[in-house]
């Protein structure tokens, strides 16, 4: 050891005398000469490192060239909507949240496509025999549950029998009752109707329930079932919980996952949030805080205050409508020219401008482009003078207090709406219209949400108002037989009219669309004439979205709130470089 010491000593001191000779050779000797080429050796490095900036710069140049910000997958989109959301079976779902929800989580034969027609989903072909009474669908063989288990004809003939069976007291029992579904293959559904019903498409949007998952239920147990809080579907998301904040503001955050097995397109959102408030108050709180990213179906005075510095807001029209419902049987409107009075003296002009977006004009019981080709009837224009002059030749006669009489009958309304702050100044505005042709009116405000009042109950069942102001869903085919016809059970005008009957009925049974057409222009020519209601407005849904979130464009048709999950797969919640597209 001590000998290998010694051999590794001797040789470092060699090593330190041979550098130190040759530091003192070619550097202390030649300082001399570096001083003397200092400037050059300066001017190179001066150079060097300009000639590495420029490259620096060339490459931060050439890569915004070729790359930007764009939306990347990934990340959680949260929406909030106004409740309530009390179950996640679709079969009993009816507020928006509860229908926007089924939308996300369940799929259907066929859903509405970003044009507002109708698209194939869990479909694949349809086929319809020449009696138009037999409908075969066809079915995607590669779509799954969320268990994993496939989707089958079986799974679709299961759902309409729960639909059909009174004892799970479905809210789509009525419209199924009388229609038999039957598999004609595991991947094909056949489905028979008592009539030729040319609308009947439009009911395949139902959503598909699992078979495998539910058949050992009671029918009567479904609702309060486990499944009716942590479903299993096979649409673009799945459940993953629900989360309750506030059980006495009904505050509550139903969590989704990315179904990573999609039959259709593979969400881009690894995650989705439905953020369910109980006040449309805390909607617009949530939105300042940045609690949530978007919000569906928002109120006018909540629109108004958005800061559109970080929020995009677009006002969408949807197939509904808002109309001044006239209750044809109460004894004054019985008459004809007072409901043509009415329809003259409103300015739904000026209706329409006082709310946020200047909503679409309604003039027919359809929404615009529903009828087809020319001679597309249209209401009489504003004219308080010939309103005056037709109540009038009636024989109301305008009274010491300015309001019109006939014998020792005043002309009173009672007109009702329901606590929502468009209506509510749609009431105040025709209210004020109406008086100045001498109709004195009774305002009332029902708040469908207190616990002592049921708007149903108390107000539609009972056709407890004069005038009712309120909205009509049209949805995607112009088949208004329920609101119209005189068996119709949502004839919330109690309105018969022989012609317009026969047109309501034929229009519904032809598949051929220039007939179908036809009909509905002379059931529509009839509608004016008659007046069982006043169109004010076609209905809009307000949507806030934050500016850097992927979603709803300005090109969108949209058919109610529920169905703007249209390419939801697409949406968006964070941004990234990425490369342009050559």
């Amino acid at each position: 050891m001590k000998a290998r010491r010694r051999i590794i000593t001797k040789s470092a001191k060699k090593a330190e005398g041979a550098t130190l000779r040759h530091a003192h050779r070619f550097l202390v000797k030649r300082w001399d000469n570096v001083r003397g080429v200092r400037r050059r050796i300066l001017t190179w490095m001066i150079g060097v490192a300009l000639l590495i900036v420029i490259v620096g710069v060339q490459m931060l140049w050439f890569q915004r060239s070729y790359l930007q910000m764009a939306p990347v997958s990934g990340g959680t989109y949260a929406e909030a909507m106004q409740g309530p959301i009390e179950t996640l079976n679709p079969l009993y779902a009816t507020s928006d949240a509860e229908l926007a929800a089924s939308r996300l989580v369940f799929s259907s034969l066929y859903n509405y496509d970003t044009t507002g027609h109708l698209s194939a989903d869990l479909a694949r072909s349809m086929q319809i025999d020449e009696s138009n009474k037999v409908y075969t669908i066809t079915m995607k063989p590669n779509a799954r549950w969320h268990d994993g288990r496939p989707v089958t004809a079986k799974d679709v003939v299961f759902t309409v029998g729960l639909m059909k069976n009174s004892a799970v007291r479905s809210v789509m029992n009525a419209s199924w009752k009388d229609i038999e579904a039957e598999a004609a293959s595991d991947f094909s559904v056949k489905f028979t109707l008592p009539a030729a019903y040319a609308a009947f498409p439009q009911a395949l949007t139902f959503s598909v329930l699992p078979e495998h998952v539910l058949k050992e239920i009671e029918p009567r147990l479904l609702r309060q079932n486990s499944f009716s809080t942590s479903p299993v579907g096979s649409g673009p998301f799945q459940f993953r919980l629900s989360q309750a904040i506030n059980d006495v503001d009904k505050r509550k955050v139903i969590h989704l996952a990315a179904n990573q097995n999609y039959y259709g397109h593979k969400p881009k959102l690894d995650r989705f949030q439905l953020h369910i408030y109980g006040k449309m108050d805390d909607i617009g709180t949530a939105l300042r805080t940045g609690e949530v990213g978007s919000a569906a179906d928002i109120s006018s005075d909540i629109a108004r205050g958005i800061d559109t510095t970080r929020y995009t807001v677009r006002s969408k029209p949807i197939n509904s409508g808002v109309y001044a419902i006239i209750n044809t049987t109460q004894p004054m409107l019985a008459d004809v020219a007072v409901r043509k009075a009415l329809q003259l003296a409103t300015d739904t002009a000026s209706v329409r401008q006082s709310l946020y977006g200047n909503p679409p004009e309604l003039e027919l019981p359809f929404v615009s482009g529903q009828l087809t080709g020319s001679d597309i009837p249209s209401r009489p224009a504003y004219n308080i003078s010939q309103a005056r002059e037709t109540l009038d030749a009636a024989g109301w006669i305008p009274g010491a207090d300015g309001v019109r009489k006939k014998g020792d009958q005043s002309l009173r309304l009672r007109v009702v709406t329901r606590k929502n702050s468009d209506y509510e100044k749609s009431l105040e505005l025709i209210s004020g219209q109406w008086r100045k042709i001498g109709v004195a009116i009774e305002k009332q405000v029902v708040d469908p949400t207190a616990v002592d009042q049921s708007f149903t109950q108390t107000v539609l069942q009972p056709r407890n108002y004069d005038v009712l102001i309120d909205e009509l869903y049209i949805g995607g085919d112009p088949d208004v037989f329920a609101y119209w016809h005189s068996r119709g059970l949502l004839n919330f005008a109690n309105y018969s009219n022989i012609t317009s009957d026969d047109a309501l009925v034929s229009g519904r049974s032809r598949p051929n669309a220039e007939l179908r057409s036809l009909k509905y222009k002379a059931f529509a020519k009839q509608w004016i004439e008659d007046v069982p209601a006043i169109g004010l407005y076609q209905s809009t849904m307000i949507y806030a979205q934050n500016k850097q979130l992927g979603s709803i464009t300005n090109d969108e048709k949209i058919i109610s709130p529920a169905e703007r999950y249209a390419d939801v797969q697409y949406w968006t919640a964070e941004t990234g470089n990425v490369y342009k597209t050559p």
